[in-house]
């Protein structure tokens, strides 16, 4: 073989698999995004909260440098206990993490909540119009920005896949 065949026959070994997998990558977005490893449901697109956005009872208190588990609703009952409950046993589940997280209830009406153990918030008109798109009564991961990422359905919330969706994200994570 001559030298100008070789060179041809070398660089289209290299440049042709990068060609073909990177359209691949682009012509078939989701083959690469329909598996994912996550239990929650990712909040597409994000919403983002600015400080007036959540009025905390507790004047001390934010989302800004914390994880927070949020239980959206617009009056706590049954449920929200429940689900509140689960909330501080993922906490306390998390061993050496537990600080880096916080519980919030995050109440998108007018009505009056009485928990002790957990941060209690108001949201914004625009925020609970935001949430109102998710079923009713959710649990919320937001980071520590402040970015709602991911949702779990409270009526069938596993603790242990919350626990691994959060060990995961602390694990990567260096915020928080």
């Amino acid at each position: 073989m001559n030298s100008k065949k070789e060179l041809w026959i070398l660089l289209a070994s290299f440049v042709l698999p990068i060609a073909f997998g990177t359209a691949f990558f682009y012509l078939s977005p989701e083959s690469f995004t329909r598996h994912t490893i996550n239990f929650g449901e990712f909040v597409n697109p994000i919403i983002v909260t600015e400080k007036e956005d959540i009025v905390f009872t507790d004047v001390n208190n934010n989302l800004q440098g914390l994880w927070t588990l949020a239980y959206v609703t617009k009056q706590c009952d049954s449920i929200c206990i429940k689900a509140l409950h689960d909330i501080r046993t993922v906490r306390i589940l998390m061993n050496e993490d537990m600080l880096r997280i916080q519980c919030l209830l995050l109440i998108t009406s007018k009505a009056k909540a009485q928990q002790t153990d957990v941060l209690v918030g108001y949201s914004s008109e625009s925020l609970s119009r935001q949430f109102n798109q998710f079923s009713k009564n959710s649990l919320f991961l937001i980071d520590p920005f402040g970015n709602v990422m991911l949702r779990y359905d409270s009526k069938q919330l596993e603790v242990k896949r919350v626990i691994k969706d959060l060990k995961r994200l602390l694990k990567y994570s260096r915020i928080g």
